[in-house]
């Protein structure tokens, strides 16, 4: 059996507004067979604050100097900025499980499996999505939209994160909870390229929990020219 495939883009810093219209475009092009393989978009943005489907207005505390955006995806609140590592699957779940549960459940192992190899052990927390230490702070955010089984949105993963952005929201609505970053968590030396060591982790992490082979797609500029048009 032919293992799956999944085109992993390493796409820099977009700001926020940009790479989500860049998601919904391929997205629609997945479904509608225009885009043949799946995808693993890597990117980091700006700051912004982003409000998901069930988020409430009193956990946004602060705004100031942000964009302010309401998405589709689940969840309450959260911040994106430099140092963290956003990553948005575009995948027809069809081609693993159309079980919306286990994706989550999924993308969770993916982390936690690249924290392991960057030296901080990681788990989940019983009721909540996302990824916390073992000390219990949270380290990696996840939100998701599925259309006709085609995923985007996803994680975000606080790698060099400046922490006290977080200050301006109640993260992911959770009362009290504390975020952290790699570079806080890091039991060993932390890498001098600390962002590329996380990427090539998350890379790994996602190939074993979904069971992928991941291929570097370069030509970037032309998939967003392509989708954009289409």
């Amino acid at each position: 059996m032919t293992q799956r495939r999944v085109q992993v883009i390493e796409a820099g810093r977009i700001p926020y507004g940009e790479a989500l219209d860049w998601q919904r475009a391929l997205a629609q092009a997945r479904i509608d067979g225009r885009l043949a393989e799946d995808l693993l978009l890597l990117l980091e943005h700006p700051p912004v604050v982003t409000l998901g489907r069930t988020a409430r207005a009193a956990h946004l505390l602060h705004a100031e100097g942000v964009d302010v955006l309401e998405v589709e995806r689940g969840g309450d609140v959260t911040f994106h900025g430099p140092g963290q590592l956003v990553g948005y699957p575009i995948l027809d779940l069809r081609g693993y499980r159309q079980d919306l549960h286990w994706y989550l459940r999924t993308l969770e192992d993916a982390l936690i499996a690249a924290l392991a190899e960057l030296g901080v052990p990681a788990e989940r927390n019983a009721g909540y999505t996302g990824v916390w230490t073992r000390g219990g702070r949270k380290i990696a955010s996840i939100g998701i939209h599925v259309k006709q089984w085609v995923t985007w949105h996803g994680f975000a993963l606080n790698v060099t994160t400046d922490l006290g952005e977080f200050e301006r929201i109640v993260p992911c609505g959770i009362e009290g909870v504390e975020m952290t970053s790699i570079e806080r968590e890091a039991t060993a030396p932390v890498a001098e390229d600390l962002w590329a060591h996380a990427l090539d982790a998350v890379v790994r992490g996602f190939e074993d929990a979904f069971g992928v082979k991941a291929e570097m797609q370069n030509d970037v500029p032309q998939l967003r020219h392509a989708t954009a048009s289409s």
